[in-house]
């Protein structure tokens, strides 16, 4: 039996242990994995400058870096997610559906775990972390597969997490960590249908549509984030400014950050060369339509695959647009339904962008940036989820649960 067959297997068996768990026993297995994370901090690191020296040999940009690299900041901040993660309620076993019937059956629908999750991931090792512990809190176990960028990394953080399991009441096989990050197993993780009760991709459009086409495993699809900004007429130049740096700069390279800032046509008037200047000095390269292109001629013409493009750096789309109407026509043709923003004083337009964007989160005077399932109150996040089925959203801990009915009767019998 190969890695992924074995560890599969495992797993399933392992599920049905979990899901008896007590969230004491659970919560327990968590703090004793925040300790380890902050105790073999020294050990991450090292481990985690491997991937990075390889991924500098290898021309890896600097956004890619940035999104693999750990540091003792960043470690501390898993540690204090997870303690997070443990303070809020256990959804396992929570009933939030109850009926009962004129013949005394009582009918009532309750939280269970998925069973195994399966994830399959790009250069984050935070995100080894975020899945394990989710998973652990809900009662699922977990089959991770990251990619070859981070597998020092990856390894790294299951050798923390699986010493600290050790010590508590959840099997180690909880949590595993495929370690061939080669395509051969990835496409056995597509069909790992005997084993796998979903598998949730994360990372770029392109390993997104892979798994949603070849997966015979249902696929609870977390998308590219081609976030869109508008600035309505109305718009404070004070607020859309700050909003407008906070999006696009604050950290470029993740899913939520603003890729297309639209800008009504009287507002470009007033404010349009300020805002080029401010993004030009801060190193963005601006892709413009023909209205921003007069402003400067290190603008880069826009093409029609610019609108589309999750850039995931210091790069932007800018455009004029004549009203609100047009900035949604511009969002629902372009857009990835993820997360998308409008600034305006205007209480009319700013409900009509709310009720005819179709995103998974949609902002009215704010940023984009808080999209995120720890902004979300939810602790971590498995991911966001771009779908319409099952979760849309940042996904926490009630996003990795299904439900059963429970019937509880006194002898009945239908007629």
């Amino acid at each position: 039996m190969n890695e992924v067959q074995d560890k599969g297997k495992k797993a399933k068996a392992v599920s049905i242990q979990l899901g008896m768990k007590t969230t004491a026993e659970k919560n327990e297995a968590l703090q004793l994995i925040a300790e380890q994370l902050v105790a073999d901090q020294a050990f991450l690191l090292t481990e985690n400058a491997k991937d990075i020296q390889a991924g500098q040999k290898n021309g890896l940009t600097e956004e890619v870096l940035d999104r693999i690299l750990l540091t003792e900041d960043r470690i501390i901040a898993m540690s204090q997610a997870i303690q997070e993660l443990i303070e809020l309620a256990d959804p396992v076993g929570e009933i939030f559906e109850s009926i009962e019937k004129e013949n005394g059956l009582l009918i009532q629908k309750k939280r269970v775990p998925i069973g195994v999750i399966g994830m399959i991931y790009e250069a984050r090792p935070n995100v080894t972390v975020d899945a394990a512990t989710l998973s652990l809190k809900t009662g699922n176990a977990a089959i991770l597969r990251g990619s070859s960028s981070a597998t020092y990394s990856n390894q790294a953080l299951i050798q923390s997490i699986h010493k600290a399991l050790e010590k508590s009441a959840i099997p180690v096989e909880a949590v595993q960590l495929i370690e061939d990050t080669s395509r051969e197993t990835a496409k056995e993780l597509f069909n790992l249908n005997e084993y796998l009760d979903v598998l949730i991709p994360r990372g770029g459009k392109k390993l997104i549509e892979t798994v949603i086409k070849e997966s015979t495993v249902p696929v609870l699809e977390t998308g590219a984030g081609n976030c869109h900004l508008f600035i309505d007429e109305t718009a404070d130049k004070q607020m859309a400014v700050a909003i407008l740096l906070n999006a696009k700069l604050q950290r470029p390279s993740v899913c939520n950050a603003v890729e297309t800032i639209l800008l009504h046509e009287k507002w470009f008037a007033q404010h349009g060369k300020e805002v080029v200047k401010l993004l030009q000095d801060n190193e963005v390269v601006i892709h413009g339509d023909s209205s921003i292109q007069e402003i400067s001629e290190e603008i880069h013409v826009a093409t029609e695959e610019d609108w589309y493009t999750e850039y995931l750096g210091l790069e932007v789309g800018l455009k004029v647009v004549k009203d609100v109407d047009q900035a949604i026509q511009h969002i629902s043709q372009y857009g990835t339904g993820h997360s998308e923003a409008i600034v305006t004083e205007n209480e009319k337009h700013a409900a009509q962008f709310v009720n005819q964007v179709d995103a998974a989160a949609v902002y009215h005077n704010a940023s984009t940036r808080f999209t995120d399932g720890f902004e979300f109150g939810y602790g971590a996040e498995i991911g966001i989820s771009t779908q319409k089925l099952h979760a849309r959203g940042p996904m926490g801990l009630q996003a990795l649960t299904s439900s059963k009915f429970v019937i509880q009767g006194t002898g009945q019998v239908r007629n």
